[in-house]
């Protein structure tokens, strides 16, 4: 009798499985979503995988969720949304993407292939969309070509200048079978600098009298902050954190001089323009951090300027260096720890770092109840240095970053594009990523109602983030920029709010209410213990508009202007 054994061949996967398979390869282990009838598929396939898929309200709300996981892991975060309005509506996500230099992939549902250009039901043209924001746009209408398009879109992701790729599927496509599903390595190039390029950057800073450091951009190692800090104190170089970006400085070391950012410290500026040798390192300088391009003559800087970037083509886009290097900044700080001697003394970093003392020392009197300086002072003072501090856009976030002090390198998640409403769900993706971290969001109440609905996704996906919305009842920032522009004719700006404590608990969160200085520590000490979202709502004095000045203050000196 004859023996028969059959073979049985593992069935062909359709593309909407081969692209969470792709994704889990790739290392994904959470990504945020707002269901579409765009990509069915890719939805059924999610049931059986190990990645965490969170619901999200908004799909503005899950784009922005995924840049702040991006962030946090340096790695793509990723967001799964509809086609048209939800690919609008992620529109905002991406663009602070591409501004901050934050690895995303966006997955957009897209129309069946034999539809598109017929001003189909919700269909967008994604290329012509999104092509001035997303690094890469790619449309993927052969299944069998998708791995190594999602290989290439991971790749550009991180590859130089981080930043968002946008991959369009269409929906008949989803279910076309993968015959060839194999993955190319992802392999990321990470540039290195050249050694005679690193001895003459050594060279510049030992003939240097008044030298700084200015750090910026994303994707920053850990080891690579920590070496930044021994490289300053080594060779008493004050280092200055760019735009919303104190994170890569321990803001109590020695050798820390503050941030460029709005409002900034008037010591930082004189500290720059008086310097004669700038290095930026990892960072742009665009148009907050270089005080609107006045800070530096363009194309050449007033004093030898030195930039490092880890894209070449970032490299004499605005400003023409005396030096250039097209590098990680592990490379470059290790490489310039080998070249130099340890000072005798650290006279500019003290100096500097007093500076900075001064500035964010003194608790500024304010109009009203609540004092926002002496809030922020609290924080600092109370919660551990890895608390996770968030924010969006608004005057509000002026007081966080010229009082707290972020001692972590994970601890700041802030938009560098300007973008309100980031703050809440940048705070849901943080307590999701660690969850035993406290993440206290900054939110004004005209930023908070952006993106509040995602309170609903805190509390439904477990995340445990305390939100402060500070209520002046308007549009603060707009505000201040008509009293100075046009005094006394301020319109458009006022807000008449809900019922804050009432709209969060109706979304399953515990609420605090605060109208004066003492409530506040109570009511953020119960916050850190809760078990769920907790809305902290603290009303402020309209007349509160800055650290330095009042409404009133703004409003008269505009007058005598």
């Amino acid at each position: 009798m004859t023996n028969i054994v059959t073979t049985k061949t593992a069935p062909t996967k359709t593309a909407g499985q081969v692209i969470v398979d792709i994704l889990e390869r790739f290392g994904v282990d959470r990504l945020f979503c707002v269901p579409g009838e765009s990509f069915l598929p890719v939805l059924d396939a999610l049931q059986d995988s190990a990645i965490n898929t969170v619901l999200t309200r908004h799909e503005g709300g899950a784009a922005m969720m995924a840049e702040a996981d991006g962030k946090m892991t340096k790695r793509p975060g990723v967001a799964l949304v509809t086609r048209g309005p939800g690919a609008s509506n992620a529109s905002s996500g991406v663009h602070v993407a591409q501004q901050d230099s934050t690895p995303m992939v966006l997955l957009v549902g897209q129309i069946a292939r034999d539809m598109k250009g017929r001003d189909a039901f919700q269909e967008v043209d994604y290329q012509a969309f999104f092509g001035g924001m997303a690094k890469l746009v790619i449309e993927i209408d052969d299944a069998d070509q998708l791995p190594a398009l999602m290989v290439k879109a991971w790749k550009t992701a991180q590859e130089g200048r981080p930043g968002p790729v946008v991959i369009s599927l269409p929906e008949d496509m989803l279910y076309d079978p993968v015959h060839h599903s194999s993955l190319s390595p992802v392999i990321i190039e990470k540039p290195m600098p050249d050694e005679a390029a690193l001895d003459q950057l050594a060279n510049m800073i030992k003939a240097a009298q008044s030298p700084v450091i200015i750090a910026g951009g994303s994707c920053w190692s850990d080891d690579a902050i920590t070496s930044l800090e021994k490289l300053a104190i080594t060779a008493d170089i004050p280092v200055i954190c760019s735009f919303r970006r104190q994170r890569l400085m321990n803001n109590l070391s020695p050798a820390y001089a503050g941030d460029l950012g709005l409002g900034c410290n008037p010591a930082i500026l004189s500290r720059i323009k008086d310097s004669d040798l700038v290095i930026l390192l990892g960072g742009r300088m665009s148009e907050i951090p270089s005080q609107s391009y006045s800070l530096f003559d363009i194309p050449h800087p007033q004093m030898r300027f030195v930039h490092i970037h880890r894209d070449h083509n970032e490299l004499g886009r605005v400003y023409t260096p005396n030096l250039s290097i097209a590098s990680i900044e592990d490379a470059v700080i290790d490489g310039l720890l080998a070249r130099l001697d340890i000072v005798a003394e650290t006279r500019r970093i003290n100096a500097a770092h007093t500076d900075f003392l001064d500035w964010t020392a003194p608790i500024p009197e304010q109009p009203g109840q609540v004092n926002m300086s002496k809030v922020v002072t609290w924080m600092r003072d109370h919660l551990p240095p890895e608390s996770i501090m968030t924010n969006g856009a608004g005057n509000y976030a002026t007081w966080l970053h010229r009082f707290y002090y972020f001692r972590d390198s994970g601890s700041q998640l802030a938009p560098t594009s300007g973008s309100m409403g980031y703050g809440i769900p940048a705070a849901v993706a943080a307590s999701l990523r660690y969850p035993d971290r406290p993440v206290i969001a900054f939110a004004g109440d005209g930023c908070f109602q952006m993106t509040m609905p995602e309170l609903a996704t805190a509390y439904q996906s477990g995340a445990k983030p305390i939100i402060c919305v500070i209520d002046n009842g308007m549009y603060g920032t707009i505000r201040m920029h008509q009293e100075r522009h046009f005094p006394g004719r301020g319109q458009l700006t006022s807000l008449v709010n809900p019922d804050f404590v009432k709209l969060a608990e109706s979304m399953g969160c515990i609420a605090y209410y605060v109208d004066h200085d003492a409530a506040f520590p109570d009511a953020m000490t119960a916050a850190l213990t809760a078990d769920r979202p907790v809305l902290i709502h603290i009303r402020i004095d309209p007349e509160s508009i800055t650290p330095a000045m009042s409404l009133s203050q703004i409003t008269e000196q505009a007058k005598q202007a």
